[in-house]
Formats: C-alpha cells, structure tokens, sequence
C-alpha cells in the first residue's frame, strides 16, 4: 500500500504531496535527498531506500523525481510501475510532466492521485477510464486552477490537551512517530524538559484532571497541503449595479476523513444593498447592516460539491468596489492531525494496574481566507 506520493523537482524542492490514510511529514524525504547528493546523477539514485520506518521508492522522469512513501514492505517493482503510470497519465493530460504543467493544474492532479489510487491501492489507472470522470484541462480549467492552487501563507498552531483520572503517582511517557516536524514547542510544567531535549519523549507526573499538556508550532515549510479547495469568481460589473458570485468547495488534502461543520463568511463591501443566492447545499444569510454572507454548508460531500451562485445588487450610483471580498473559511476534521503529528506510544511506570489509553485527533481551521 502506497501511503504518500511527493513531487521533487531537479534541485531538490518538493513542490507538491498527495497522502491516503495518514499524513507522513515530508521530513521522510531527507533520507531520499541525502541519497541524491551522494548519487551525483539523478539516474543513479537508488530506486528503493529503507529508513527506520518507512520504504521510499521513487522514479526519475522529466527532470523531475516521483517519490512514494510505505510503511510495509510492498512489491518495488509494482509501485515503480504505478508511478510511470501516474507520470504517464500527468504527461497525456498536460501535453507534458514538468513541474509548470502540474502546478498551473494543481486541483486536475489532485483529482487525478483521488481516482487512481483508493486507500493506497491502484484503482483507475488507464486514461480513457480517468477522462469519463475528470475532464482534461481547458485554458478556462487551467487558469482557474491556478487561482485554486496557490497558497500564499499557511502555518500550523497545535495543542496536545490532555484528560488524566488515574489513581496513585503513575509515571507517563508519550513518545511520537515523527517529533522532527516540531519548529517550536511550550510545555505543562509537568514535564521534564531534559528528557524531550535529549530524546524528543515527553516524560512527566501528570496532574489530575483536564490541562494542555504541550502545544507546538509547525511552519509552511513543513506544512502539507490545505484540506480543501475553493474555486470562486466574484465580479462587478464596471457599470451599473450589479454583480456575480460563484463559489464551489471541494475535499483536496483529507485523507479519507469528512470535512465537518464548514463554514463560509463573505464580508462584502459596503455598497452592496442585497444579495440573490441560490445554494445546492446548507443555507446562507445575508446581513444588511453588517453586509456578510454566512453560508452554512455542514458536512462536505465530495460526491456532490456545494456551491453557492447568484447576483449581487449595488447602489445606484455606487462606483465599482475597489477590492472583491475575501473568502474565510471555517471547518473541522474528526481523527486527522493535518500537521502530520502522530503518536507513537504510551506508557505507564510506577502503578501496576492496566490504565485505559486514547488518542482522538481533530483539525480545525484557525484563519483560512482565500482572496479572490
């Protein structure tokens, strides 16, 4: 089972990831470009390498490295040949596999990697089954998903909050997967700080009850790709009092999880009167004295995606907004860190009894705004 695929440019840059099931920090991808330096010739990178937890097999075509990701032992030669597939099918879509091509078509590639492989295993692989579903891009396609595919600025704020009822004066520690994506941590005073400096485990006596045990910082160098998409187009016409909305949401980055309470806030500009919208899923609300559209999506179903679509009215006389409104975003996913954060154990000294243990990841989004 392939669990992620990275996108590694000549020199070395990874300029686009695509995870099933869970997220691998790209730090993974420091045993692969240590290997390309020592090859000297990208053709002689070995295609597969082993690291203390994971498998990496890779491919070299157009300048460029396909680089996947196992944590189990998988058959190279099955993977090598899936990933000339996928480069094969970037190549018939795009006219050719260069990293321009694939980032001026972000979202088609990201709706391509969501089709062919279904939790990791190949599904649809062959290019006439790929185009009855995704349609190869046009000029309008490809420029609209470059407006979607272009982040500006993203950063990770997260918090480990902890829930603790055990009796006596156990003695816990909790030990991660991947502890190197941390840029900046802060600790409970509970925890010892030599020990995490020394061999990244938290170790600690834990007080009773609710507190945050650590809270961290993980930076757009490390950051995965956001959970979503919006495709929008907002105008006003030059003259007159009108304009046009159209604003569709799509799953990206979520590793088969749902997108939960999602939320759409549109401040618009002052000038704007009312507000004429149709939407295919949820409701939406316009206040006149605040002029914000609130549209309430719920749960995103990548079956059927939501969009919301009408007319704006302006006042007479009003002079086109000088701006178009940005977009924010609210949502949350149950059982996904989209930092990459995972834990790896933990464990109880000093009591004798068997302690109940859960781990419960959640995702929410801090300030997601997209400008249009």
């Amino acid at each position: 089972m392939i669990n992620s695929l990275f996108l590694i440019s000549h020199s070395g840059d990874i300029f686009l990831e695509k995870h099933w099931k869970s997220v691998i920090s790209r730090s993974v991808c420091d045993y692969f470009l240590e290997a390309k330096e020592k090859a000297g010739d990208p053709e002689n990178v070995a295609p597969v390498l082993q690291t203390p937890h994971h498998y990496l097999i890779s491919i070299y075509r157009g300048k460029l490295f396909f680089l996947s990701v196992t944590q189990t032992e998988v058959p190279p030669l099955f993977v090598i040949e899936f990933l000339h597939r996928v480069a094969d099918t970037f190549q018939d879509y795009f006219g050719d596999c260069s990293e321009v091509l694939i980032k001026e078509n972000t979202v088609t590639v990201y709706e391509l990697l969501e089709e062919m492989l279904d939790n990791g295993f190949p599904l649809a692989t062959e290019s006439n089954v790929l185009k009855e579903m995704i349609r190869p891009p046009t000029i309008l396609r490809s420029v609209v998903n470059t407006l979607t595919g272009t982040t500006v600025f993203a950063e990770i704020q997260g918090v480990i909050e902890a829930c603790v009822k055990l009796t006596g004066m156990p003695d816990l520690t909790l030990s991660f997967m991947n502890p190197r994506l941390l840029d900046d941590v802060s600790f409970h005073p509970c925890v010892r700080f030599k020990r995490w400096e020394s061999e990244h485990v938290l170790s600690f006596i834990p007080p009773d009850g609710n507190f945050r045990l650590m809270s961290y910082h993980v930076s757009s160098q490390n950051l995965v790709a956001i959970p979503v998409y919006v495709k929008q187009n907002i105008s006003f016409l030059e003259t007159g009092s009108c304009g046009r909305l159209d604003i569709t949401i799509g799953p990206k980055q979520t590793m088969g999880k749902t997108v939960e309470s999602l939320m759409v806030t549109i401040p618009m500009p002052k000038s704007v009167l009312s507000v004429n919208l149709t939407a295919t899923q949820g409701t939406y609300t316009f206040d006149l004295t605040t002029k914000v559209v609130l549209w309430d999506v719920g749960k995103l179903n990548p079956q059927k995606l939501p969009n919301l679509r009408g007319s704006i009215s302006i006042q007479t006389g009003a002079p086109k907004p000088e701006e178009n409104p940005s977009i924010n975003i609210d949502m949350k996913l149950q059982q996904l860190a989209i930092s990459g954060l995972k834990v790896s154990r933990l464990d109880m000294y000093g009591e004798k009894y068997k302690p109940f243990k859960g781990v419960k990841y959640v995702t929410k989004a801090g300030k997601f705004q997209v400008r249009t």
